[in-house]
């Protein structure tokens, strides 16, 4: 376990954040004052140290300057006290805004640069720990910035290396040429979400609830749905709807009838006229039927999934993933078949067991199926998952993601004349790596862009779900809707009553 002790309670998510980078297979613990662990006659001592990063063999210290015993100086201001790392590091300057957004990213280059001379390693992604990268490039393209200016921005002030930088920047260039016919002033998303599965896999902490329990309630699920879709149709009457998503859990363990009753729906309350995408999950091979797939494509579904996360079916066993890799393929036929044009498949780096062979083999067996998508996943450790409490028991070893594993993957949609067009990071990523869209020109998932980048309103209905307002000038609000299935159905007044006060505000 590695201790992180904080002299004032400021920054904690940051540092933590960039610590379990460095150690991911380790326990990292944050003490401020006020905690248990504060009051013990050490760290007591230690609260008077000013201005300092201090990092021990289990133990890293970052005393923020102040008036000691961890309390805040007692003038605003700026900074009257240079903060020093060991061994030299440079310092903030003096006349940084104390505690603000300049100061807290100085001092996260003072601390990823302590960490790199003390590890001997740096991280792709530098003192990064954003989920979205790629809003940096985003930012300054519009802003006007070159290309070499956001380059060396990346790597000067985040440490970011080349490759990555690069990456995050072609994918930003290719997100605004995306979105550029979106309505965003006047238009909207919409994200239905299904929360039931047919199984639990390993690495989900989701919020998703076994079908097998919850059959006899999702009529009333639907129920519920429609009547905040009644809402949406009051609000948002007056504004495009650009694109659909319903995703989960895995929708498709509704059965035939239930989601032609909910689609039925969403076409008799919403404009569909001006849609640009309509993405349903069909997600789990063992979810997925003819009939279903059928009521798909006569409410015209235009983008689908069929999700193996790997195409080695020991390991498919072992994460939880109860149908077969002859399940996916067959699926994924069906739904050719029957003239979808646009499949996309996600995959998992990094599951247990699962190495550069493992990989490269399920890339074989993706190329031969020739999806239109590949949504490419670094495994990332929910503290919700089972899998969180099998490495407490086992040895995480066998969790290998490498930038051999990542190149092998995005070398696959390469060869699948795939382009990357949207990124994103989760904590406890394996690797610290990232999450990759790739698509081939004109399958790119439009929604996919738009949840990372946060330009476009977007309505979410459903146990679980967050809707995100953008308001003009960039501000954004969200509001959520109650995790359990049960909670949701019961107080589904009270879930619109939150929509209505923020979205009637746009």
């Amino acid at each position: 376990m590695y201790f992180i002790v904080l002299n004032i309670a400021k920054f904690e998510y940051d540092i933590h954040s960039l610590v379990k980078a460095f150690y991911p297979e380790e326990t990292v613990r944050v003490i401020t004052p006020g905690t248990d662990a504060w009051k013990a006659e050490k760290y007591r001592q230690q609260a008077t140290l000013q201005g300092s990063i201090t990092l021990g063999e289990r133990e890293i210290q970052v005393s923020l300057p102040g008036s000691g015993n961890g309390r805040e100086p007692s003038e605003e201001g700026t900074v009257d006290q240079a903060v020093r790392a060991f061994a030299g590091a440079a310092a903030i300057p003096l006349g940084i805004a104390y505690l603000g957004p300049e100061y807290k990213d100085m001092l996260k280059s003072l601390l990823y640069r302590c960490l790199c001379q003390v590890t001997g390693k740096e991280l792709p992604w530098g003192n990064l720990i954003g989920i979205r990268p790629t809003k940096i490039a985003m930012q300054r393209l519009e802003a006007g910035l070159s290309e070499r200016e956001i380059l060396d921005f990346y790597k000067e002030r985040h440490f970011v290396s080349d490759t990555k930088a690069e990456l995050a920047l072609d994918i930003a260039k290719r997100e605004r040429q995306i979105l550029s016919h979106l309505h965003y002033e006047n238009g909207y998303s919409l994200y239905i979400g299904i929360p039931f599965c047919p199984t639990t896999c390993l690495y989900c902490s989701f919020t998703s609830f076994p079908i097998v329990s919850f059959r006899q309630k999702v009529d009333r699920y639907i129920d519920c749905l429609i009547k905040e879709l009644d809402f949406v149709a009051e609000a948002f009457g007056d504004r495009i709807l650009d694109t659909v998503y319903i995703g989960g859990g895995t929708p498709t363990t509704l059965e035939p009838i239930q989601m032609d009753r909910l689609l039925t729906a969403l076409e008799a309350r919403l404009d569909l006229s001006h849609l640009q995408e309509f993405t349903v999950e069909a997600g789990r091979a063992d979810s997925i039927t003819a009939r279903k797939l059928e009521v798909l494509k006569k409410h015209n579904v235009t983008r689908i999934s069929v999700n193996p996360q790997t195409m080695q079916q020991e390991t498919l066993d072992f994460i939880g993933r109860k149908h077969t890799v002859e399940q996916v393929i067959s699926a994924y036929h069906l739904a050719r078949d029957l003239g979808f044009d646009n499949i996309n498949m996600d995959l998992i780096l990094g599951l247990p067991g699962e190495d550069e062979k493992e990989v490269a083999d399920t890339l074989e067996k993706v190329k031969a199926l020739s999806p239109d998508s590949l949504t490419v996943h670094s495994l990332a450790i929910k503290k919700a998952s089972r899998l969180a409490k099998w490495i407490e028991q086992n040895d995480r070893s066998t969790l290998k993601n490498t930038d051999r594993t990542m190149a092998i993957a995005a070398a696959g949609a390469r060869e699948l004349a795939m382009k990357p067009y949207y990124l994103y990071r989760q904590k406890n990523m394996a690797g610290s790596f990232e999450n990759v869209g790739y698509a081939k020109e004109g399958k790119y998932g439009i929604y996919n862009i738009l949840i990372m980048e946060e330009l476009q309103t977007i309505v979410a209905l459903g146990a679980g779900t967050i809707t995100k307002a953008v308001f003009p000038g960039g501000r954004i609000e969200r509001c959520d809707c109650v995790k359990e299935v049960d909670m949701y159905m019961d107080e589904i007044d009270e879930m619109i009553e939150r929509k209505r006060k923020l979205l009637l505000q746009l």
